[in-house]
């Protein structure tokens, strides 16, 4: 009875879920990566997310938002142009960044006129080029060279804003332009840059950067987004993890809709020093630079996909996350597997939805993993349980054939195909979709995915 309590309670969680936002990030500045590796507005597929935020802008010394790139308005054109194939797509533009190594929000937010100045040209700039919202990327208030009375100042920008956009949008009888934000996921940083109950109900959602845990910086390997805390984990490491940066937001007071899960596309690096390779060996700073990345201490998802080939691979159970090794290279990435286990968590704790940091570290062109376009992104989108994208057809409807009956009153989601391991079924309002594992792999219930046998 017990058992059949908890079953019903996690499938009651589920229904009751809130998470139907899925936002990604896309840079400027990987239109510098070589070959394949090179992203622009043109590779985004407008049906994969909900919502594109385009990183970055800046502000310049007038309190002006303002372009980086030498094509950014050429880019925002291509972006927004995607709105034409899908019209429910949302667009918003990241701003953020340093100038002379210092944030560009702290003298912005130091007067009201230096405020009021940007909020203007921040509102015009976003109509101007038909994007449908701003996001803040400042990292942090009070925090590198930013004064303690930023964090009240933060929550003035972001009262400040909201105000001007619905006054906007009464003024030109426009949708009201969205508003969200890129925050910390380590508690000290939190409880000294933001007043959560303040800030938190102006948001439409918050980009919790529920990764970078741990890293090259640190003299043991650590796994850079998990989801629980490891038995390695000493003083404040045992909070370097979603489910406590998810917590302490929550205790706060931030509504549990608002905030978005991370998913990085990305993986950090570590150079081992001795023949311990687990979790928690010893280190002497990152790997190699990966060779498209070319930035010490991350690899993107598809460079991962290329170290896998000739590395050993290992699941850690109470972090649900796997790292690989190779010689002294040492690497903790998200993979599928992870992926699953983490919206089987977010979808459990009613939150607003997930967001990658970025679109153009995942296998975009499908060119590297050899597992199609997007692969973590397509399938973190059907772990969350969208509807297929048009691209998508469904089963063909025979007299002989069952699988179009399949999904026929079943709950909507990932199901296995028992004729055939190597296929899986996608059930959405009693539709049946029927997808394919890359060669080689085959469907797995426990974890949503395809794996190798």
């Amino acid at each position: 009875m017990t058992k059949f309590l908890t079953a019903l309670g996690v499938l009651l969680a589920l229904h009751m879920a809130s998470s139907n936002k899925l936002v990604c990030h896309m840079t400027n500045w990987a239109q510098y990566r070589p070959g394949h590796a090179k992203f622009t507005s043109d590779n985004i597929d407008p049906f994969l997310c909900t919502h594109v935020i385009y990183t970055l802008a800046t502000i310049n010394g007038l309190n002006q938002i303002s372009t980086i790139e030498w094509n950014d308005q050429q880019q925002y054109a291509r972006l927004n142009n995607l709105k034409k194939f899908n019209p429910a797509l949302k667009t918003l533009l990241s701003v953020g960044g340093t100038v002379n190594g210092m944030s560009p929000f702290i003298a912005m937010v130091a007067r009201p006129e230096s405020r009021a100045a940007f909020i203007k040209s921040a509102i015009g700039f976003l109509r101007t080029h038909n994007f449908d919202g701003l996001n803040l990327a400042w990292e942090y208030p009070a925090h590198n060279g930013s004064p303690e009375q930023d964090r009240e100042r933060f929550t003035l920008l972001v009262k400040e804003l909201v105000a001007a956009f619905e006054k906007d949008a009464k003024d030109t009888r426009k949708t009201q332009l969205l508003l969200s934000a890129n925050v910390a996921s380590i508690r000290d940083t939190i409880d000294r840059a933001y007043e959560v109950k303040l800030i938190a109900p102006h948001f439409d959602f918050i980009n919790l950067m529920t990764y970078d845990y741990h890293g090259h910086w640190e003299a043991a390997t650590g796994h850079n987004s998990p989801l629980y805390s490891s038995s390695m984990d000493m003083g404040n490491h045992v909070h370097h993890n979603i489910n406590s940066t998810v917590s302490h937001w929550l205790a706060l007071g931030a509504p549990a809709e608002k905030l978005l899960l991370g998913f990085p596309s990305f993986g950090r690096t570590y150079r081992l020093t001795t023949g311990s390779a687990g979790l928690g060996a010893p280190t002497n700073g990152p790997a190699d630079a990966g060779p498209y990345t070319r930035t010490p201490g991350f690899w993107a998802f598809y460079e991962v996909c290329n170290f896998l080939t000739s590395a050993h691979t290992e699941w850690i159970e109470e972090q649900k996350v796997p790292y690989a090794t190779s010689g002294s290279s040492w690497v903790g990435y998200d993979d599928k597997s992870s992926f699953s286990s983490k919206v089987q968590w977010m979808t459990g704790m009613n939150l607003g939805g997930a967001h990658v940091w970025t679109l153009d570290m995942d296998d975009f062109s499908g060119s590297f993993c050899r597992a199609g376009s997007y692969p973590l992104i397509n399938h973190l989108r059907m772990s969350m349980g969208f509807s297929p994208k048009p691209t998508t057809t469904a089963a063909p409807t025979t007299t002989r054939d069952p699988i179009a009956d399949f999904c026929r009153g079943r709950p909507d989601g990932l199901y296995t195909n028992p004729a055939d391991k190597g296929t899986y079924f996608q059930c959405y309002l009693g539709n049946t979709y029927l997808h394919r594992c890359q060669p080689g792999l085959i469907y797995y219930d426990s974890c949503k995915c395809c794996n190798w046998p």
